[in-house]
This record gives C-alpha cells, sequence and structure tokens, in this order.
C-alpha cells in the first residue's frame, strides 16, 4: 500500500535487557487502563525472576525461542503503545500541513500534471520499526529525529544512532523483517512480456492454429465417409422396398444430419476472408457478358439472370467487409498497446512500488550451513539425522521447508526459495534417508518417491513434505503470521537408544505419560560457530541459547510430530521438566 516512497529509515536499538526502570513504567502504562495491584505485582515478579526476559536488538522476539516468553510480545505491543499514538498524531499533523487535493480540483494549463502528496508510513512488528516517507530528506530527517527523541526520553530506550540512519528508498535496499525492501517502477513487478516470450506465445498461437486445422480436416474426412455410408444405406432400403416404403422413417433423421453439417460447413466458409475471395475472384473473372456489344445480342432475361448473379456474389462472397473489418480490429490492437505502452510510461517516470525481496544469498548461506548442500551448492545428506525414524527425518526438513515457504510467500523472488525447497532439501533428505538405509538415491526414490511418501502403522499412506505439485502451484500471498524459519532450523531432536522411565510430556496442558526421551542438538554446538559472529553465522537468523544443548525432554507421538513440523516450538514446553540423563 505504500505509494511513491522516497525516504525510509529503520530503528536499531542497542542490545539491552528490560531492567527496574522499563518494567516500572510498563506498570504504570497498565496502571492507566487496569486498577489490579495483584497483576502489577505478578508481572512485577516475572521480571525479577527472569521467567519473562525481553531483550531489544537481539533478534530473539517473535521467533518461538525459550528464552522469549509467550508474553514477551503481548508486553512489548503494550510498552510500545504511547509510541503508536504518538506516530499517529505525527501522520495527522502531516496531512493537515498537506492536505489532498481533488485531481479535478488541480489546474494546469498541461495534461501532464501530476500531483504527489506527502505522506508518512510507519511499520511495527515488535521492536522493527520501519519509518517510510513520500516528502524530502530534511521532512525524513525531521520525522527520525521526533521519533528517536520519544523512544530515549519517553520509553527509556537506547537507540543505536550510527545505524539508524535514513536512506534513499530508490538506489538503497533496506532490511526489514528478514526481507529486502526497495522502491522500484511499476514495470520492475509486473514487466511487459520479453521479445522471447511474445516468440514463444507466436509459436504456441501458430501450433495452436494447425492442430485445429488437422482436426477439422480429420472431421470433414470423417463426415464424408459417415455421409457416403448413410447415402447407400438409404439408397438400399429405396432398392429393397419397392419404392419409397420401408419399415421405418429416416428421411427426417438424415435432413437433419446434412442440414446441420452444411450450416457448419457455410459459417466456417464465410468466416474465411481468404476463402471468400478466392470464389469472388473465379466467378467474377472473364464477365464478357458486361461488354454492351455483347449483351445488346443476347436475351434480356438471360442478362437479367446475369445481372442477378453477380449482384449476389458481390453481396455474399466479396470480402470487402470483412476486410475492412479485420483491418480495423488489427489498427484497434495496435492503438491499445500503444496505449498501455505510454501508461506504463508515464508510470514508471511517476510512480513508485515497494518492492519486497527474499535476501536468497542468506537463504542460500543458511542452507549451506545446516549441511543441506556442501561446497558446490549441490545437495548433501545430513549424518546428524540419521538417527530418527525415516518419518521424522522427513517431517524435519518439511518443517524447515514449509516454514521458508510460509515466511516468504510475499517476496516478488519467491520462485527462488520455491527451488531451494523442491531441489535443495528434497534431494537432501532423499540423500540422508539413502546415507541411512546404505542404498542409493535412486533406491531411496524409488522407495520414497520424489514427495517423499512414507507409511504409518496401519499401513496409511502419509505425505509431509510439500510436494513438487504443490510447490509449484504456490503463488503471492499476504504475510498474516511472521514465523521464522531459525527456531526449526537450529535445533534437532535426537531420540534417545536406552529404554527410559515413563515421563510425562513436558508440552504445556499435555498429560499423557506415554513418551520417549529425546536429546536436543543445536546447530551452532554441532558446528562450534558463536551466533554473534556475523561472518560465520547467517545475519539476522537468531539461535537458541546455549543452556538447552544436549537437554533431553520426554515428548508424546503428537507432539513431537507437531514439534518437527514446526507448528510448535519450544516455548510451547515447560522447561522445567526436562530430565537429566547420563
Amino acid at each position: 500500500s505504500v505509494e511513491n516512497p522516497n525516504w525510509w529509515f529503520s530503528v536499531s536499538f542497542d542490545r539491552k535487557l528490560f531492567d527496574v526502570q522499563h518494567v516500572d513504567k510498563l506498570c504504570l502504562i497498565i496502571e492507566e487502563k487496569i486498577t489490579d495491584n495483584l497483576l502489577i505485582d505478578i508481572i512485577k515478579r516475572l521480571f525479577k525472576s527472569e521467567a519473562v526476559r525481553i531483550e531489544l536488538g537481539g533478534g530473539y522476539l517473535g521467533r518461538g525461542f525459550p528464552q522469549e516468553s509467550t508474553l514477551s510480545s503481548i508486553l512489548i505491543n503494550i510498552y510500545f503503545n504511547g509510541f503508536d499514538k504518538e506516530i499517529q498524531e505525527m501522520r495527522l499533523r502531516m496531512n493537515q500541513e498537506n492536505p489532498k487535493f481533488n485531481p479535478n480540483e488541480i489546474v494546469s494549463t498541461s495534461s501532464s500534471a501530476f500531483y504527489k502528496p506527502v505522506k508518512m508510513y510507519t511499520v511495527r512488528y515488535l521492536d522493527e520499526i520501519l519509518v517510510i516517507t513520500s516528502g524530502s530528506k530534511i521532512l525524513t530527517m525531521d520525522l527520525k529525529n521526533q521519533v528517536l527523541k520519544f523512544l530515549e526520553k519517553n520509553l527509556d530506550l537506547k537507540v543505536d544512532r550510527v545505524r539508524t540512519a535514513v536512506h534513499s528508498a530508490v538506489s538503497e535496499k533496506i532490511d526489514f523483517l528478514g526481507m529486502e525492501l526497495q522502491a522500484v517502477p511499476p514495470s520492475v513487478l509486473h514487466p511487459p512480456m520479453s521479445e522471447k516470450a511474445i516468440r514463444a506465445r507466436k509459436k504456441y498461437l501458430r501450433q495452436k492454429e494447425v492442430r485445429a486445422l488437422e482436426l477439422r480436416n480429420a472431421r470433414e474426412t470423417n463426415r464424408k465417409k459417415l455421409g457416403l455410408k448413410i447415402m447407400s444405406h438409404v439408397f438400399k432400403k429405396l432398392k429393397r422396398s419397392n419404392g419409397f416404403k420401408f419399415d421405418f422413417q429416416i428421411e427426417s433423421e438424415v435432413r437433419e444430419i446434412f442440414r446441420t453439417w452444411a450450416d457448419e460447413v457455410v459459417h466456417e466458409f464465410f468466416g474465411s476472408v481468404d476463402e471468400r475471395w478466392n470464389w469472388h475472384r473465379q466467378l467474377s473473372a472473364g464477365d464478357f457478358l458486361s461488354l454492351r456489344k455483347i449483351r445488346d445480342q443476347l436475351p434480356h432475361e438471360l442478362v437479367d439472370s446475369y445481372d442477378n448473379f453477380q449482384e449476389q456474389v458481390d453481396k455474399y462472397l466479396k470480402p470487402v467487409k470483412a476486410r475492412k473489418a479485420l483491418e480495423e480490429e488489427e489498427r484497434r490492437v495496435e492503438e491499445e498497446e500503444e496505449r498501455k505502452y505510454a501508461e506504463r510510461t508515464i508510470e514508471d517516470l511517476t510512480k513508485l512500488c515497494m518492492k519486497v525481496s527474499a535476501p536468497i544469498e542468506l537463504v542460500r548461506k543458511a542452507v549451506k550451513m545446516a549441511g543441506f548442500t556442501n561446497h558446490m551448492g549441490r545437495p548433501r545428506p545430513i549424518n546428524l539425522l540419521m538417527a530418527l525414524e525415516d518419518s521424522d527425518i522427513i517431517k524435519w526438513y518439511a518443517g524447515a521447508g514449509r516454514r521458508w515457504l510460509d515466511f516468504f510467500c510475499c517476496c516478488c523472488n519467491f520462485k527462488m526459495v520455491k527451488i531451494v525447497v523442491t531441489y535443495h532439501l528434497r534431494f537432501s533428505c532423499l540423500l540422508t534417508l539413502a546415507e541411512k538405509h546404505e542404498s542409493t538415491k535412486r533406491e531411496a526414490i524409488r522407495h520414497y518417491s520424489k514427495d517423499l511418501k512414507v507409511f504409518d502403522i496401519n499401513g496409511t499412506e502419509e505425505v509431509h513434505f510439500p510436494t513438487e505439485r504443490e510447490i509449484k502451484m504456490m503463488g503471492d500471498n499476504n504475510l498474516s503470521d511472521p514465523k521464522p524459519v531459525d527456531g526449526a532450523l537450529t535445533i534437532a531432536l535426537i531420540r534417545l537408544a536406552s529404554d527410559e522411565p515413563a515421563y510425562r510430556c513436558v508440552t504445556h496442558f499435555c498429560d499423557r505419560t506415554d513418551t520417549i526421551v529425546y536429546r536436543i542438538r543445536l546447530l551452532q554446538s554441532h558446528l562450534n560457530v558463536n551466533p554473534l559472529d556475523e561472518k560465520k553465522w547467517v545475519s539476522g537468523m537468531g539461535a537458541i541459547h546455549e543452556s538447552l544443548n544436549w537437554k533431553c525432554l520426554p515428548l508424546c507421538a503428537d507432539h513431537i510430530s507437531d514439534l518437527y513440523m514446526g507448528k510448535l516450538t519450544l516455548q510451547d514446553f515447560d522447561c522445567t521438566a526436562f530430565v537429566d540423563v547420563d
């Protein structure tokens, strides 16, 4: 919905935990709406005991990590409620200073006058803030100063002023929610057909015409054969029935069949300008009867019949009107193309739209770091997952793939993300299954198929990984619930080989005791990489806290499946119920 963006900036916070002054301010904000001392006391105790922990600028919010409580997002939105109101007031003041005009009210001597109102757009998701303006750079810098002043004085937040800089929306990209934003002309988002595509379309239309002609010729041949059979049958019946008497009447059926065929033939004939022109030229050629000396020597009835015949030929066969209609249609199509081209050119010169792109290089780096591909970018097996069941391996891959597809569904380069999922992740899963069973990739594809089908205990076929057809049919959608792939990609649960006693499932509100104990293996520990090192770690991708590595947790069959598929996160588990296994 952002139109004609010129300048923008994103607010970057220094990595800092919510301390006592922030908690006190949060409680004051809550007390303005709710009078409940017990609730305020509970919130303070939660922060004091670190059961609720908020770290701004750390890249952990909204990712389902256990170091973030499920209450954090609610409390952050409450804390930033005053900021949201201030932004709304700033937008109202800007609208008053720059009133809207009706296009009909704009008086101009030239028809090429365009009015671009100054607007301000602000998007906030938890602690990520993006401000976009369609005005000048000076206006954007003033807005930035007002925003930073409110955040630092009213909310006591520490802002990184070096990283919070104003950038050009046209010449520079900006990162927001793990995506790349840039202002581009409309033709970039909706490009016209290229010359190659136009040639391919014309080739397809020609092939379609050839197939239609072949079908028409085959239909005419079949009609000819069937007509001869009908005529032969009718003739035999007439000979055997002593005249025109026979047991059943087929005259009306035969007449209806031939009438239908004749109507279709006439309709096709009059629809072809070339055939009509050919017949008209043959019937009107050599008109010696139009000479005066010849006409005077012939009877008047013959001359009148010839004139009448020529009139009918000119009336029905001379394709002058049809030719003019075709030329008029071609001219109209050309004018329509010129008009569309002019509109596209004007829009490209006068209008800017938002282009949202997935960071493909970061996605490929994450794919390589997680072990899906080798140093040449080709799929490879992940040895860490070979201890899992076949269905759990597929579910782990499916959880990572579906998270990527759901998160980047609004990007213009969504096709590249689909290639990563349908090729790199799919064949890495097949290679992992083949390596586990000491077979080849071809044998694994023959057994599981490319859709990675498995069977449950009852023999029912299950498909967890998105099929190739399903991924191919996916189109652009709106991002409704941002759930990055970090939580599903940076953790692997390995089932313990020893028989442990029955424990209760650690999932909240689950009382099942038919559980299996799994051990947590974190990606950064397996690779021995520090997540804070942006050179070795993927920029913008979070990581689960190191203290959970090698922890054991009992889970029931339903919840381990939901965790692999990305439907649950470690926030949905009771971390105090983890078990100690030597």
